[in-house]
């Protein structure tokens, strides 16, 4: 089969076409046949292995997993021999750990779904991750209760898509931040009002929320603090920071922070989960949630397609077609 191969960090060129081998799968496995792929935050960072903490985690010299990818949607090809509720044919989606940018990938059976019916491929491929780290970040990590005031610093992005739009289904009031070319974008999924940053600082507006979901990271832990209401919850999610530490440094301040303040600072790092996915199947089936999909490459322009997610700051989603 043909694979997005990747033998050593560097910047996307290290990316390549190559044939390998078909994955083989366990007895609590399903294979699937990759119809298409999306690109998140996490291939960035596996790609160029940084921040080089990350390293500890997936490969010290060179990445453990060759084939990159994390986001899946296709038929199911093969069944493991304990896999119940599946069978060859069935159009799926799911989070995977890694192998999305192939034409077969392996997929433990307990993180698999039964994919969106009003979605293509191509749209779903974009949904398990993006929407499952909104989801988890509000509701699970940001305690979102419907009635609140939640802000969602990065609104256009591909998480901040999702979270602009899974925060009104859990019937919040919705402020989304995003630069002034994407301002009728975030309108559009259900904002209930845009702040330009290029023109305003949400910090310094006087406004206070509930709930803060900080997916990018400029602005002071401090100055975000103080946007909240006294029993207010920072929830930070942001993959940026230093070349060394990432984001870390940014966390532990915050968390340093809030024991000396009224409200609550959260991290949270987002896991795979069937449950949330069937959750958001149905929140997709109902209307309340569409994916955002900037544009889309094949298999073999991956490399671009990852480039571009860096540089040029996609609006939603990029998705990968088989």
């Amino acid at each position: 089969m043909e694979a997005i191969v990747q033998r050593r960090y560097g910047s996307p060129a290290v990316l390549g076409l190559e044939r390998v081998d078909r994955p083989r799968i366990g007895d609590d496995d399903l294979l699937i046949r990759v119809r298409a792929a999306a690109v998140n935050h996490a291939d960035w960072v596996l790609t160029t292995g940084r921040p080089l903490i990350g390293r500890l985690a997936f490969g010290l010299r060179r990445p453990k997993e060759r084939v990159r990818g994390m986001d899946v949607a296709g038929l199911v090809e093969a069944v493991g021999a304990g896999v119940t509720g599946f069978r060859p044919g069935d159009e799926v989606y799911a989070q995977v750990p890694a192998g999305g940018f192939a034409e077969f990938t392996r997929a433990p059976a307990a993180l698999v779904s039964p994919m969106p019916a009003n979605l293509s491929f191509e749209q779903a491929a974009t949904v398990p991750l993006a929407a499952n780290t909104a989801l988890q970040g509000l509701r699970d990590a940001g305690g979102l209760r419907a009635g609140q005031r939640v802000l969602v610093n990065g609104a256009s992005g591909g998480v901040g898509s999702f979270a602009v739009q899974i925060a009104r289904a859990l019937g919040a009031e919705v402020t989304g931040v995003c630069s002034a070319r994407n301002v009728d974008l975030v309108r559009s999924i259900g904002a209930d009002e845009v702040i330009d940053y290029t023109r305003h600082d949400f910090t310094a507006n006087g406004r206070r929320y509930d709930l803060i979901l900080d997916l990018i990271g400029n602005h002071p832990v401090r100055s975000c603090i103080g946007s909240l209401t006294p029993a207010g919850t920072l929830v930070l999610s942001s993959g940026t920071g230093g070349r060394v530490l990432g984001p870390l440094g940014r966390v532990v301040g915050a968390l340093v922070l809030s024991r000396f303040v009224s409200q609550s600072v959260r991290t949270f790092v987002g896991t795979p989960s069937r449950e949330n996915l069937d959750l958001l199947r149905t929140l997709i089936e109902s209307g309340k949630v569409t994916p955002v999909v900037d544009r889309s490459y094949p298999l073999r322009d991956v490399p671009e397609a990852i480039r571009h997610f860096a540089e040029v700051h996609a609006r939603g989603k990029i998705a990968v077609t088989l």
